[in-house]
């Protein structure tokens, strides 16, 4: 069975989480490909949340073996308490599988996060401050710490030490703080996290192939989306690693060849979390409406999100950059009360109409959306399970939509509950 890839199309949260479980069911192996604990998400079983930060969406699954590929950026701490929390409502997370070779986040990754964050000030870049381009950064420098590292405590120490030399250099010369200390981050380490994460320490990308080799299906879940993508994102508003679907390749070690089904999740309408250009951000009372009925705060920071009118323009661009051949559509029963809709279908930028994304962020931060506008539905749409059963306005809506994007709307989220969704391709 070949693979599957599961990404945002968006600035993240558009709920990649509901539909990666929903596909999962039918898969042997979930794997998370980057980022780090910067990313959340919250599944909806029987009514119980479950919010996860770095264990991929399939541990619910009994049959799934969760795996947190190479590409990953991981806190022990955080994944321990994210395992206690499962195991503690019942999930068996015996199965998880964590990549030797992803790297780990240090505290003084975590120090230097905030730090840099606010000597930029009025240019901050919106970082949750986890840590995680520090790690990434360490990981390009060539002074990173694998997780296989925690398994030669000889060899972790060295390689501590050396990351510590300059670390605390930086510290202390540009940030005024003290050093940190080798030792008790060692102790932390080796003798705290590495007894509880050793049974799961694995070859993932051997596992990964085993699994290919067997026809299983194997779904590759991604955290953030294709505009905070450090190549393809609105940098340099952006995260630390590729979330496009192109880096599954690298973040967990398979060819492109394995990989023909590529599913976009979008949401009805536009949100992000910090800096940044967003064409169609709202300022006005249709923006608290989405933030108030679509509960638009961050999983992880509890941030108060920015929303907008959904844009077809970054939609198109997400078809190009993933080679998407399919899109789910989140949070359609939000629009539920609203008079009328709007969709951006193309940017002004001094009296030219522009059909895609330009590529100077000069230029994105200077244009104006231009608006189709649709009636709405004014009807609640939570409890529909068929494309027949929507309102003829909402069905509309989603046509329109797929039109503008220029790729076939497979499912569509109405709630935020594992079974409100429906089919919707013809």
């Amino acid at each position: 069975m070949p693979a599957t890839v599961v990404v945002g199309t968006q600035w993240g949260d558009e709920g990649k989480g509901k539909f990666t479980d929903l596909v999962a069911k039918e898969m042997q192996m979930v794997v998370r490909y980057q980022g780090g604990h910067n990313a959340g998400h919250t599944l909806v079983v029987d009514g119980e949340s479950f919010k996860l930060q770095l264990t991929p969406s399939g541990v619910l699954y009994d049959h799934i073996v969760p795996v947190i590929g190479n590409g990953v950026v991981v806190d022990p701490k955080v994944l321990l308490a994210e395992i206690d929390m499962l195991n503690s409502r019942g999930i068996d997370t015996s199965r998880l599988a964590l990549s030797g070779n992803a790297h780990l986040i240090f505290p003084y990754h975590q120090q230097l996060d905030a730090l840099h964050e606010r000597h930029l000030g009025a240019g901050k870049l919106g970082t949750t401050k986890r840590g995680i381009g520090p790690t990434y950064a360490d990981k390009a420098m060539r002074v990173g710490i694998r997780v296989q590292d925690l398994l030669d405590p000889k060899i972790f120490r060295a390689k501590l030490d050396t990351a510590l030399r300059h670390t605390n250099v930086v510290l202390a010369k540009v940030y005024n703080r003290l050093p940190v200390d080798a030792d008790e981050i060692a102790a932390q380490y080796l003798d705290e996290y590495l007894p509880r994460l050793q049974p799961h320490i694995n070859d993932t990308v051997g596992l990964i192939h085993e699994g290919l080799e067997a026809g299983q299906g194997v779904l590759f879940e991604g955290a953030q989306a294709t505009f905070l993508d450090l190549d393809h994102g609105t940098y340099p508003f952006v995260t630390s690693s590729n979330p496009t679907a192109g880096g599954v390749c690298p973040g967990a070690g398979v060819g492109p060849k394995h990989i023909d089904r590529i599913i976009g999740i979008t949401k009805a309408y536009v949100t992000r979390v910090g800096s940044g250009p967003f064409p169609t951000e709202l300022f006005d009372e249709v923006g608290d409406y989405l933030v108030d009925v679509g509960h638009e705060y961050g999983t992880n920071t509890g941030r108060k999100r920015r929303c907008g009118w959904f844009d077809a323009v970054m939609a198109r661009f997400a078809v190009r950059v993933n080679s998407l051949t399919e899109i789910a559509i989140t949070k359609l029963d939000v629009l539920d009360q609203l008079e009328t809709v709007k969709v951006c279908v193309g940017y002004d930028h001094n009296g030219e109409h522009l059909k895609h994304l330009p590529y100077h962020q000069s230029v994105l931060h200077a244009v104006t959306p231009i608006y189709e506008e649709l009636p709405g539905w004014k009807a609640d749409i939570s409890g529909v399970e068929e494309r027949h059963d929507l309102p003829r306005e909402a069905e509309n809506y989603l046509a329109f939509l797929e039109e503008q994007i220029g790729c076939p709307i497979h499912m569509v989220g109405v709630g935020p509950g594992r079974r409100q969704f429906l089919h919707f391709a013809a």
